[in-house]
């Protein structure tokens, strides 16, 4: 990546993309969009985000548009998360690299562990019920494996690794813009 960042300005007051709200599948459809024009402009994309956090699943299938867009469409990529970058926002945030990542002053990251809402029924054969088990089990590996691969790209390039980002979001999860500077986590606060 070019490390010419924008000027304040256009970081600031002129992002060519915007999620804010809670992250659900017309936010992936409204992201898309918003990218396609940025492609079509020819322009370094700059997002501006502020969520609540939200579905886990759609915010790992933004920031792998994130990653794409920079490797495949040789363009930049720059993020500024404004007031609060909850849960799945940070996913989105892990997936800029460190140095285009930039937080207002007043923002406030919330690293969790990935949560799961199941309830599950055991009646039946022996058999069928060691079989849904099994696919709980493989549900909840997996959910752990993305959980490590997030914290290990948020943690990228910083001075903190990704087992403490993963205690961390165990104890308090919650980070301040000055934190998350003093952590490395993000390039600048503005």
């Amino acid at each position: 990546m070019d490390t010419q960042r924008p000027d304040l300005q256009s970081l600031f007051f002129r992002p060519n993309a915007r999620i804010n709200g809670t992250i659900g599948d017309d936010t992936l459809a409204a992201f898309l969009d918003q990218r396609a024009r940025v492609l079509e402009e020819n322009q370094d994309l700059v997002l501006e985000l502020s969520t609540f956090g939200g579905d886990a699943d759609v915010a790992r299938r933004i920031a792998l548009e994130v990653r794409a867009f920079q490797e495949h469409g040789g363009r930049n990529v720059w993020c500024v998360g404004k007031t609060l970058v909850y849960s799945a926002g940070i996913t989105i945030l892990a997936a800029f690299p460190r140095q285009a990542r930039f937080l207002t002053s007043d923002t406030v990251l919330l690293i969790h562990e990935r949560q799961i809402q199941r309830d599950i029924g055991l009646e039946g054969p022996a058999r069928a019920m060691m079989q849904i088990v099994r696919e709980l089990l493989a549900e909840l590996e997996t959910a752990c494996r993305l959980e490590r691969e997030g914290f290990e790209e948020l943690a990228a390039g910083s001075k903190t690794t990704a087992d403490a980002l993963m205690q961390r979001a165990k104890d308090d999860g919650y980070l301040t813009a000055a934190q998350a500077l003093e952590m490395g986590l993000i390039e600048k606060v503005l």
